[in-house]
Protein backbone atom coordinates (compact mmCIF):
# COMPACT_ATOMS: atom_id res chain seq x y z
CA UNK A 1 0.00 0.00 0.00
CA UNK A 2 1.06 3.12 -1.15
CA UNK A 3 -1.41 5.64 0.91
CA UNK A 4 -2.88 6.07 3.54
CA UNK A 5 -6.51 7.70 3.15
CA UNK A 6 -6.88 9.69 6.15
CA UNK A 7 -3.42 11.31 5.94
CA UNK A 8 -4.26 13.85 3.92
CA UNK A 9 -7.69 14.69 5.76
CA UNK A 10 -6.21 14.83 9.08
CA UNK A 11 -3.31 17.23 7.94
CA UNK A 12 -5.88 19.35 6.69
CA UNK A 13 -8.03 19.42 9.54
CA UNK A 14 -4.57 19.97 12.43
CA UNK A 15 -3.80 23.35 10.19
CA UNK A 16 -7.64 24.13 10.43
CA UNK A 17 -7.61 23.27 14.42
CA UNK A 18 -4.68 25.76 14.78
CA UNK A 19 -6.05 27.87 12.80
CA UNK A 20 -9.49 27.86 14.77
CA UNK A 21 -8.04 27.75 18.18
CA UNK A 22 -5.86 30.86 17.57
CA UNK A 23 -9.03 32.96 16.17
CA UNK A 24 -10.58 31.94 19.45
CA UNK A 25 -7.75 33.53 21.63
CA UNK A 26 -7.74 36.59 19.57
CA UNK A 27 -11.20 37.13 19.74
CA UNK A 28 -11.72 36.05 23.34
CA UNK A 29 -14.02 33.53 22.33
CA UNK A 30 -13.94 29.85 23.25
CA UNK A 31 -15.19 26.25 23.17
CA UNK A 32 -14.43 23.09 24.62
CA UNK A 33 -11.17 21.41 22.71
CA UNK A 34 -11.35 23.75 19.56
CA UNK A 35 -9.81 26.73 21.42
CA UNK A 36 -6.49 24.63 21.98
CA UNK A 37 -4.80 24.91 19.05
CA UNK A 38 -1.47 23.36 20.60
CA UNK A 39 -3.85 20.10 20.41
CA UNK A 40 -3.86 20.64 16.67
CA UNK A 41 0.16 21.15 16.67
CA UNK A 42 0.26 17.94 18.30
CA UNK A 43 -1.68 16.03 15.87
CA UNK A 44 0.94 17.42 13.26
CA UNK A 45 3.53 16.01 15.33
CA UNK A 46 1.38 12.74 15.39
CA UNK A 47 1.21 12.62 11.79
CA UNK A 48 4.86 13.83 10.81
CA UNK A 49 6.26 10.71 12.87
CA UNK A 50 3.82 8.46 10.78
CA UNK A 51 4.67 9.72 7.39
CA UNK A 52 8.55 9.34 7.63
CA UNK A 53 8.53 5.68 8.97
CA UNK A 54 5.68 5.11 6.50
CA UNK A 55 7.79 6.76 3.39
CA UNK A 56 10.90 4.70 4.87
CA UNK A 57 9.08 1.60 4.79
CA UNK A 58 8.12 2.12 0.89
CA UNK A 59 11.77 3.37 0.07
CA UNK A 60 13.38 0.30 2.05
CA UNK A 61 13.45 -1.88 -1.29
CA UNK A 62 15.47 0.32 -3.44
CA UNK A 63 17.17 2.30 -0.07
CA UNK A 64 19.87 1.21 2.09
CA UNK A 65 19.61 3.31 4.97
CA UNK A 66 23.13 2.06 6.08
CA UNK A 67 24.97 4.67 3.48
CA UNK A 68 25.41 8.18 4.51
CA UNK A 69 24.14 9.15 1.08
CA UNK A 70 20.67 8.21 1.78
CA UNK A 71 20.52 9.78 5.00
CA UNK A 72 21.99 12.75 2.22
CA UNK A 73 18.88 12.45 0.53
CA UNK A 74 16.40 12.41 3.00
CA UNK A 75 17.55 15.61 4.52
CA UNK A 76 17.66 17.05 1.29
CA UNK A 77 14.18 16.37 0.06
CA UNK A 78 13.03 17.53 3.69
CA UNK A 79 15.06 20.26 3.70
CA UNK A 80 13.04 21.45 0.00
CA UNK A 81 9.72 20.58 1.17
CA UNK A 82 10.04 23.48 4.45
CA UNK A 83 12.17 25.67 3.46
CA UNK A 84 10.91 27.62 0.55
CA UNK A 85 7.68 28.57 1.77
CA UNK A 86 9.16 29.26 5.22
CA UNK A 87 11.79 31.90 3.53
CA UNK A 88 9.42 33.28 1.91
CA UNK A 89 7.01 33.96 5.08
CA UNK A 90 9.98 34.91 7.06
CA UNK A 91 10.37 38.45 5.29
CA UNK A 92 7.17 38.87 5.04
CA UNK A 93 6.85 38.38 8.58
CA UNK A 94 9.88 40.32 9.72
CA UNK A 95 8.85 43.58 7.26
CA UNK A 96 5.19 43.44 8.54
CA UNK A 97 6.50 42.35 12.03
CA UNK A 98 6.24 46.31 13.71
CA UNK A 99 2.39 46.12 12.76
CA UNK A 100 1.86 43.08 13.39
CA UNK A 101 2.60 43.92 16.70
CA UNK A 102 0.80 46.93 17.04
CA UNK A 103 -1.92 44.76 16.31
CA UNK A 104 -0.91 42.01 18.85
CA UNK A 105 -0.83 45.01 21.66
CA UNK A 106 -4.38 46.08 20.81
CA UNK A 107 -6.13 43.17 20.84
CA UNK A 108 -4.33 41.83 23.95
CA UNK A 109 -5.24 45.26 25.62
CA UNK A 110 -9.02 45.16 24.71
CA UNK A 111 -9.30 41.06 26.17
CA UNK A 112 -7.43 41.93 29.26
CA UNK A 113 -4.84 39.38 27.85
CA UNK A 114 -0.66 39.54 28.80
CA UNK A 115 0.88 41.86 26.29
CA UNK A 116 3.52 39.42 23.76
CA UNK A 117 7.30 40.14 23.97
CA UNK A 118 7.72 42.68 21.62
CA UNK A 119 11.15 40.88 20.68
CA UNK A 120 9.09 38.32 19.26
CA UNK A 121 8.21 40.95 16.33
CA UNK A 122 10.68 43.53 16.52
CA UNK A 123 13.98 41.39 16.06
CA UNK A 124 15.66 42.41 12.67
CA UNK A 125 18.80 41.53 13.81
CA UNK A 126 21.53 39.22 11.98
CA UNK A 127 21.21 36.77 14.91
CA UNK A 128 17.82 36.12 15.00
CA UNK A 129 17.74 35.99 10.85
CA UNK A 130 20.41 33.56 10.95
CA UNK A 131 19.04 31.37 13.15
CA UNK A 132 15.85 31.34 11.35
CA UNK A 133 17.70 30.77 7.99
CA UNK A 134 19.68 27.91 9.55
CA UNK A 135 17.22 26.53 11.47
CA UNK A 136 18.73 26.09 14.77
CA UNK A 137 16.21 28.54 16.18
CA UNK A 138 14.51 26.04 17.94
CA UNK A 139 17.27 24.91 20.10
CA UNK A 140 17.84 28.22 21.02
CA UNK A 141 15.66 29.50 24.04
CA UNK A 142 16.26 32.99 23.25
CA UNK A 143 15.63 32.42 19.06
CA UNK A 144 12.34 29.58 19.28
CA UNK A 145 9.63 32.39 19.51
CA UNK A 146 10.78 35.31 18.30
CA UNK A 147 8.74 35.78 14.96
CA UNK A 148 5.13 36.57 14.30
CA UNK A 149 5.01 33.07 12.34
CA UNK A 150 4.11 30.27 14.67
CA UNK A 151 7.35 28.68 13.45
CA UNK A 152 8.67 27.09 16.43
CA UNK A 153 7.41 23.99 15.40
CA UNK A 154 9.49 23.97 12.24
CA UNK A 155 12.57 24.18 14.28
CA UNK A 156 11.42 21.01 15.87
CA UNK A 157 10.54 19.56 13.20
CA UNK A 158 14.39 19.81 11.34
CA UNK A 159 15.68 18.35 14.44
CA UNK A 160 13.61 15.17 14.01
CA UNK A 161 14.57 15.08 10.30
CA UNK A 162 18.13 15.40 11.67
CA UNK A 163 17.90 12.54 13.86
CA UNK A 164 15.75 10.30 12.28
CA UNK A 165 17.75 7.82 10.13
CA UNK A 166 19.47 7.61 13.41
CA UNK A 167 16.21 6.43 15.15
CA UNK A 168 15.00 4.70 12.42
CA UNK A 169 18.98 2.86 12.32
CA UNK A 170 18.00 2.10 16.37
CA UNK A 171 14.55 0.82 16.15
CA UNK A 172 15.51 -1.47 13.46
CA UNK A 173 18.18 -2.88 15.17
CA UNK A 174 16.44 -3.56 18.52
CA UNK A 175 12.84 -3.57 17.61
CA UNK A 176 10.82 -0.91 16.92
CA UNK A 177 8.69 -1.25 20.66
CA UNK A 178 11.85 -1.59 22.64
CA UNK A 179 13.88 1.23 20.25
CA UNK A 180 11.01 3.61 21.04
CA UNK A 181 10.56 3.20 24.32
CA UNK A 182 14.26 3.51 24.97
CA UNK A 183 14.46 6.92 22.83
CA UNK A 184 11.63 8.22 24.68
CA UNK A 185 12.97 7.73 28.07
CA UNK A 186 16.48 9.42 26.82
CA UNK A 187 14.50 12.15 25.29
CA UNK A 188 12.15 12.34 28.74
CA UNK A 189 15.53 12.55 30.56
CA UNK A 190 17.01 15.27 28.32
CA UNK A 191 14.32 17.71 28.89
CA UNK A 192 14.15 16.91 32.53
CA UNK A 193 18.10 17.76 32.53
CA UNK A 194 17.62 20.89 29.96
CA UNK A 195 14.76 22.07 32.33
CA UNK A 196 16.90 21.80 35.58
CA UNK A 197 19.67 23.60 33.68
CA UNK A 198 17.42 26.49 33.10
CA UNK A 199 16.84 25.90 29.84
CA UNK A 200 13.13 27.83 29.67
CA UNK A 201 12.04 27.38 26.19
CA UNK A 202 8.88 29.39 25.60
CA UNK A 203 7.30 27.03 23.41
CA UNK A 204 8.19 23.15 23.37
CA UNK A 205 10.63 24.02 20.59
CA UNK A 206 13.44 21.63 21.77
CA UNK A 207 13.11 17.81 20.58
CA UNK A 208 13.16 15.90 23.62
CA UNK A 209 10.02 17.83 24.88
CA UNK A 210 8.21 16.28 21.77
CA UNK A 211 10.09 13.65 21.27
CA UNK A 212 7.42 11.58 22.42
CA UNK A 213 4.97 12.36 19.75
CA UNK A 214 6.76 12.08 17.22
CA UNK A 215 7.36 8.33 18.60
CA UNK A 216 4.09 7.63 18.44
CA UNK A 217 3.43 8.53 15.04
CA UNK A 218 6.11 6.08 14.09
CA UNK A 219 5.36 3.29 16.22
CA UNK A 220 1.84 3.22 14.72
CA UNK A 221 3.47 3.11 10.83
CA UNK A 222 6.28 0.49 11.58
CA UNK A 223 5.75 -3.20 10.83
CA UNK A 224 2.21 -1.69 8.76
CA UNK A 225 1.31 -5.34 7.12
CA UNK A 226 2.77 -6.90 10.25
CA UNK A 227 0.68 -9.51 13.18
CA UNK A 228 -2.09 -8.01 15.00
CA UNK A 229 -0.12 -8.78 18.64
CA UNK A 230 2.83 -6.52 17.56
CA UNK A 231 0.35 -4.14 16.24
CA UNK A 232 -1.04 -3.97 19.76
CA UNK A 233 2.05 -3.79 21.37
CA UNK A 234 3.20 -1.09 19.33
CA UNK A 235 -0.44 1.07 19.97
CA UNK A 236 0.32 -0.05 23.74
CA UNK A 237 3.82 1.83 24.06
CA UNK A 238 2.89 4.67 21.58
CA UNK A 239 -0.01 5.56 24.58
CA UNK A 240 2.73 5.09 27.45
CA UNK A 241 4.51 7.67 25.34
CA UNK A 242 1.78 9.63 24.52
CA UNK A 243 1.48 10.15 28.94
CA UNK A 244 4.95 11.64 29.27
CA UNK A 245 4.40 14.60 31.28
CA UNK A 246 6.75 17.28 29.10
CA UNK A 247 6.26 19.43 26.18
CA UNK A 248 4.12 21.74 26.92
CA UNK A 249 0.33 21.36 28.99
CA UNK A 250 0.30 18.56 30.96
CA UNK A 251 -3.44 18.67 32.75
CA UNK A 252 -5.62 15.87 32.64
CA UNK A 253 -7.62 17.35 29.32
CA UNK A 254 -4.05 17.50 27.30
CA UNK A 255 -3.17 13.74 28.19
CA UNK A 256 -6.82 12.45 27.19
CA UNK A 257 -7.06 13.89 24.03
CA UNK A 258 -3.37 12.96 23.30
CA UNK A 259 -4.46 9.42 24.00
CA UNK A 260 -7.54 9.52 21.98
CA UNK A 261 -5.51 11.13 18.92
CA UNK A 262 -3.62 7.92 19.12
CA UNK A 263 -6.40 5.73 19.23
CA UNK A 264 -7.73 7.34 16.71
CA UNK A 265 -5.59 7.47 14.18
CA UNK A 266 -4.59 3.89 15.17
CA UNK A 267 -8.09 2.95 14.37
CA UNK A 268 -8.07 4.80 11.20
CA UNK A 269 -4.74 3.14 10.17
CA UNK A 270 -5.01 -0.36 10.76
CA UNK A 271 -8.79 -0.53 10.85
CA UNK A 272 -9.49 1.31 7.85
CA UNK A 273 -11.76 -1.44 6.14
CA UNK A 274 -13.64 -1.78 8.66
CA UNK A 275 -16.91 -0.77 9.11
CA UNK A 276 -17.87 3.38 9.97
CA UNK A 277 -13.88 3.45 10.38
CA UNK A 278 -13.70 2.56 7.00
CA UNK A 279 -16.14 5.24 5.78
CA UNK A 280 -14.27 7.77 7.84
CA UNK A 281 -10.88 6.97 6.57
CA UNK A 282 -12.25 7.44 2.91
CA UNK A 283 -13.87 10.41 3.62
CA UNK A 284 -10.92 12.27 4.58
CA UNK A 285 -8.70 10.68 1.81
CA UNK A 286 -11.61 12.21 -0.37
CA UNK A 287 -10.77 15.26 -3.07
CA UNK A 288 -11.71 18.17 -0.73
CA UNK A 289 -9.67 16.86 1.89
CA UNK A 290 -7.03 15.84 0.09
CA UNK A 291 -6.73 19.58 -0.94
CA UNK A 292 -7.26 20.15 2.71
CA UNK A 293 -4.25 18.44 3.18
CA UNK A 294 -2.26 19.75 0.30
CA UNK A 295 -2.64 23.44 1.59
CA UNK A 296 -2.21 22.43 5.30
CA UNK A 297 1.09 23.43 5.73
CA UNK A 298 0.59 27.12 3.73
CA UNK A 299 -2.24 27.50 6.12
CA UNK A 300 -0.25 26.80 9.23
CA UNK A 301 2.54 29.25 8.36
CA UNK A 302 0.24 31.80 6.80
CA UNK A 303 -2.65 32.52 9.03
CA UNK A 304 -1.50 34.43 11.87
CA UNK A 305 -0.19 37.25 9.38
CA UNK A 306 -3.70 37.55 8.62
CA UNK A 307 -5.53 36.74 11.72
CA UNK A 308 -3.65 39.18 13.77
CA UNK A 309 -4.49 42.28 11.51
CA UNK A 310 -7.83 41.11 11.16
CA UNK A 311 -8.99 40.43 14.56
CA UNK A 312 -7.16 44.30 15.78
CA UNK A 313 -9.38 45.73 12.85
CA UNK A 314 -12.92 43.80 14.27
CA UNK A 315 -11.82 45.17 17.41
CA UNK A 316 -11.27 48.44 16.43
CA UNK A 317 -14.54 49.01 14.08
CA UNK A 318 -16.63 46.86 16.72
CA UNK A 319 -15.39 47.04 20.12
CA UNK A 320 -17.48 45.74 22.29
CA UNK A 321 -20.34 46.52 20.23
CA UNK A 322 -20.68 43.06 19.02
CA UNK A 323 -19.82 40.26 21.55
CA UNK A 324 -17.50 37.34 21.43
CA UNK A 325 -19.16 34.59 19.17
CA UNK A 326 -19.80 37.30 16.95
CA UNK A 327 -16.86 38.67 16.77
CA UNK A 328 -15.48 35.09 16.39
CA UNK A 329 -17.39 34.63 13.27
CA UNK A 330 -16.70 37.32 11.36
CA UNK A 331 -13.24 37.47 11.84
CA UNK A 332 -13.05 33.48 11.12
CA UNK A 333 -15.06 34.06 7.98
CA UNK A 334 -12.53 36.80 6.88
CA UNK A 335 -9.69 35.51 7.57
CA UNK A 336 -10.65 31.64 6.46
CA UNK A 337 -10.57 32.25 2.79
CA UNK A 338 -7.89 34.87 2.71
CA UNK A 339 -5.68 32.18 4.35
CA UNK A 340 -6.31 29.41 2.27
CA UNK A 341 -6.64 31.72 -0.79
CA UNK A 342 -2.71 32.40 -0.32
CA UNK A 343 -1.96 29.28 0.68
CA UNK A 344 -3.14 27.96 -2.74
CA UNK A 345 -1.21 30.39 -4.17
CA UNK A 346 1.89 29.59 -2.33
CA UNK A 347 1.74 25.99 -2.75
CA UNK A 348 1.52 26.23 -6.74
CA UNK A 349 4.37 28.88 -6.99
CA UNK A 350 6.28 28.48 -4.19
CA UNK A 351 6.06 25.03 -2.59
CA UNK A 352 6.08 22.72 -5.72
CA UNK A 353 8.95 24.73 -7.40
CA UNK A 354 10.49 24.06 -4.43
CA UNK A 355 10.27 20.51 -4.59
CA UNK A 356 11.01 20.11 -7.93
CA UNK A 357 14.44 21.64 -7.40
CA UNK A 358 15.02 19.66 -4.37
CA UNK A 359 14.34 16.76 -6.57
CA UNK A 360 16.69 18.09 -9.40
CA UNK A 361 19.41 19.03 -7.50
CA UNK A 362 19.30 15.21 -6.20
CA UNK A 363 19.04 13.29 -9.25
CA UNK A 364 21.98 15.96 -10.70
CA UNK A 365 23.38 14.65 -8.08
CA UNK A 366 23.26 11.15 -8.66
CA UNK A 367 23.86 11.35 -12.29
CA UNK A 368 27.41 12.58 -10.96
CA UNK A 369 28.01 9.77 -8.78
CA UNK A 370 27.20 6.90 -10.91
CA UNK A 371 29.37 8.76 -13.36
CA UNK A 372 31.95 8.90 -11.04
CA UNK A 373 31.55 5.72 -10.63
CA UNK A 374 31.50 4.60 -14.08
CA UNK A 375 35.20 6.85 -14.87
CA UNK A 376 36.48 4.76 -12.06
CA UNK A 377 35.84 1.26 -13.38
CA UNK A 378 36.57 2.45 -17.05
CA UNK A 379 39.93 3.99 -15.61
CA UNK A 380 40.66 0.37 -13.64
CA UNK A 381 39.60 -1.73 -16.43
CA UNK A 382 42.15 0.30 -18.75
CA UNK A 383 45.43 -1.77 -19.70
Amino acid sequence: MKRVECLDGLRGLAALWVLLGHAMILTGFRLPLVSQPDLGVDLFILLSGFLMVFQYRLRTEFEDWQRPSIWGAFWVRRFFRIAPLFYVLLAAALIAGPAIYADRVAIDTFLGQSLQPPERYLDHGPANIAAHLSFVFGLLPSYAYRTALPDWSLGLEMQFYATFPFLVLLCRRIGWGWGALAIGACGALIAIAANRAGLAYPMPAFLPLKLHLFLCGMLIAADHEGRRARLLLHLVVAMLLALLPIGGARDMLHLAVRELIVVAFFGLVHLRAAGPVGAVSRLLGSAPFHWLGELSYGTYLIHLLILQPVAAWAIGEFGRGIGAPARFVLVAGITLPLTYGLAFVTYKLVELPGQALGKALLRRATHNRQRARQVVAEELAAP
